[in-house]
């Protein structure tokens, strides 16, 4: 006769206990000490949070290098009564939807190109890809003269075909959209690239099912290809809305904000309050950028990735 034993803690666990996944997770507890997070925190300390708070602060002063005088909330009320304010406000809501937006489907689209079997793919990604290396304020400089509209060449390749080019950057119709489209151009390819690591990691099982079941083409993209990049597009709308909503150096380096107010941003408008010497309204309208791309960009976060954090 054979007696069977078990250890204790072996077997089947206590009633009502959770071994599940859930468990395992709030049971979680880092490799490493506590010591080991602290230069990553003094930088973020250093780096960010010090100079966020002094940023606050000096929101509410009237400040030069040599004198300091607190003022509470005048600064953000003269900024918010400054005639280009307002016109950057709607400016950089528009610059930023427009370049975003043109972002997410076009690198969708070529990254779904660029990863067909197609001839030279390696050499097309390098080209797609090479904008994002070139300085943003070069790119501005060439633009500016390539889109000038007497002697750039733009318009003289319209001309060829009787097309009357416009001023690009000296209508008050055409200026803003125009840095927008250069801003499409440079940022295309870092949003076809993470839109090409997306859609490399989706195993090629799916496609091989949904052959066998018939599918065609635009099938796989539309059951296959677009569920399962989305945390591609989440980081592709995320990173273009935030460079959107802060641009300032492409815009600046084309049009300087002009004709007139036609094309200013609230990171432009920023720049000019400093350029004339009030520090404290510029701060101000710092703190203003910050509070507004926080204020869109925290619940935009958090609603892309709810889908994410449900499976």
């Amino acid at each position: 006769m054979t007696t069977t034993t078990t250890r204790p803690g072996a077997g089947v666990a206590a009633a009502g206990e959770d071994t599940g996944p859930g468990r395992k997770r709030r049971g979680m507890k880092s490799p490493y000490p506590l010591w080991f997070y602290m230069p990553a925190g003094l930088f973020y300390v250093v780096l960010f949070l010090i100079p966020t708070g002094a940023s606050f602060y000096f929101a509410l002063t009237r400040w030069t290098l040599f004198d300091i005088e607190f003022i509470g909330f005048d600064n953000f009320i003269r900024f918010f009564q400054e005639q280009a304010l307002v016109q950057g406000f709607i400016n950089t809501f528009i610059y930023a939807f427009v370049t975003s937006g043109a972002k997410v489907v076009l690198g969708l689209l070529l990254g779904v190109l660029l990863t067909s079997q197609i001839i030279a793919r390696g050499y097309l990604r390098s080209v797609v890809f090479f904008p994002v290396l070139v300085s943003t304020i070069g790119v501005g400089v060439t633009f500016k003269v390539l889109l000038d509209p007497f002697d750039g060449l733009v318009n003289q390749v319209l001309g060829w075909f009787g097309i009357t080019g416009p001023g690009w950057l000296t209508d008050p119709a055409w200026a803003l959209m125009s840095v927008a489209l250069v801003d499409i151009w440079k940022g295309i390819g870092l949003a076809t690239l993470i839109y090409i690591a997306g859609m490399v990691a989706i195993p090629q099982e799916y496609f091989e099912a949904a052959k066998v079941d018939g599918a065609n083409s635009w099938k796989n993209f539309w059951h296959i290809i677009l569920p399962l990049v989305r945390p591609a597009t989440t980081t592709v709308i995320i990173l273009s809305l935030i460079g959107g909503l802060r641009s300032f150096d492409l815009i600046w380096a084309m049009t300087r904000g002009g004709p007139g107010f036609t094309s200013d941003v609230i990171a432009s408008v920023i720049y000019k309050q400093y350029q004339a010497g009030f520090y404290g309204l510029s701060t101000a309208g710092n703190v203003v950028l910050f509070i507004v791309v926080a204020a869109l960009i925290v619940p935009l976060s958090a609603w892309l990735n709810r889908g994410e954090k449900d499976a």
